[in-house]
């Protein structure tokens, strides 16, 4: 039986923890993954950065942990759902049955499609969080997350996920924690921007870790090459990067071209 390696650490440190720990090993492990984002270099999903810097002789398999599990309500024993993904089905057991108390977790194996709907409602999450800081209430945080999954979905499966995926645990259940709890980091620094009205002091004082202003810079930017409209996506990362002001992004995503919902 394989041994497990849970790696509970942001996506800016898999690389090289993973570089340390692959000389350490003795026989197979199931690299068990909860980081949800992209490489900060390479735009590569967590699995395949694993995948690269543990080598062949140590790897069973890697199990991404992932779904709308806020460590706040976790440490506690709240109540939660979330999913065991893998493309080895018989490891994402191995981790359900590991797992499961008050977890409950499911088996998946469309890992393409999981890994970008965790990493990407983090940026969505982020422009929720402006929304709130900018005063706007409920009825517009749920057009953000409607709209929000029409673009996860567009680009999950862009990049060859499921479309099902997104309607389950990785794609909408972690999409509307995050975008709405008082926990989240991408939300609570989304509502700081918002409230200022500016991204700059965000960038100055933020010392927290904050996925999703990464992820809105590599979805940004794979978007443009790969030319899938991301519009909320591209707005985010506008007040992010190029200093545009929130009240302004706000009124350009309401002032597009009036379309057939899709």
């Amino acid at each position: 039986d394989a041994d497990v390696v849970v790696l509970s650490v942001p996506t800016i440190a898999i690389e090289s923890v993973c570089r340390q720990i692959d000389p350490l090993l003795k026989g197979k492990v199931i690299i068990v993954n909860t980081s949800k984002g992209f490489h900060p270099e390479t735009n590569e999903r967590m699995s395949q950065v694993i995948r690269r810097f543990i080598s062949e002789e140590h790897l069973s398999s890697v199990v991404s942990l992932i779904g709308p599990s806020h460590a706040e309500e976790v440490v506690i024993r709240m109540l939660t759902t979330i999913c065991a993904v893998s493309l080895r089905h018989e490891d994402a057991v191995v981790i359900q049955e590991l797992f499961s108390n008050y977890f409950r977790v499911y088996t998946g194996s469309d890992e393409i499609g999981s890994e970008v709907g965790v990493a990407l409602k983090n940026a969505i999450a982020v422009a929720s969080g402006v929304l709130s800081g900018l005063g706007y209430g409920d009825n517009t945080r749920a057009a953000l997350m409607t709209r929000g999954l029409a673009e996860m979905i567009r680009f999950g499966t862009a990049m060859g996920g499921k479309p099902e995926t997104f309607m389950g645990l990785t794609g909408i259940g972690d999409l509307i924690v995050t975008c709405s709890s008082r926990h989240s980091r991408n939300f609570q620094a989304g509502y700081e921007i918002g409230k200022a009205n500016d991204a700059q002091a965000f960038w100055k004082y933020n010392k927290k870790t904050v996925e999703g202003v990464r992820t809105a810079k590599v979805v940004y930017e794979l978007a443009q090459q790969m030319h899938i409209d991301m519009p909320i996506t591209s707005e985010i990362y506008k007040v992010l990067y190029e200093n545009k002001d929130p009240k302004q992004s706000v009124r350009d995503l309401m002032l597009r071209d009036l379309k057939q919902e899709a």
